[in-house]
């Protein structure tokens, strides 16, 4: 019903981006841009996304550069990783997938997000 004022999203499709209390400061669903899109005002919205887009370009030139500086001195260079999976070697396909390693769910429990980083 009324599909055609939620751009014919399914039911379910709607209820994916629906916010949820305690969950990471890096859960998708808490991106400024996307919410400001979802309540209609487009012009915050495209602003905040071009922000945004400039804080990741900003964030990438920095470990490109602390990559570049491990290089040249010759020291180790621990590169980005992220905080809840791993990379592994599925047995079965030989694939390498992103594993989930443990931790969030402990964090949300606690409410403790201080191991997440600033993306927004």
């Amino acid at each position: 019903k009324y599909a055609e004022n939620m751009y014919y999203f399914s039911e379910l499709a709607l209820t994916l981006n629906a916010p949820e209390s305690g969950t990471a400061p890096t859960d998708s669903r808490q991106r400024p841009d996307q919410r400001l899109m979802e309540n209609g005002r487009w012009d915050e919205a495209n602003a905040e996304k071009q922000r945004l887009e400039e804080k990741q370009r900003i964030s990438r030139k920095r470990r490109e550069a602390e990559a570049a500086r491990a290089t040249e001195d010759g020291t180790p260079y621990d590169p980005y990783k992220p905080l809840w999976f791993e990379r592994k070697k599925d047995p079965i396909t030989q694939e390498l997938a992103h594993v989930y390693k443990g931790g969030y769910w402990e964090s949300k429990e606690k409410q403790d997000w201080t191991l997440c980083p600033d993306i927004f």
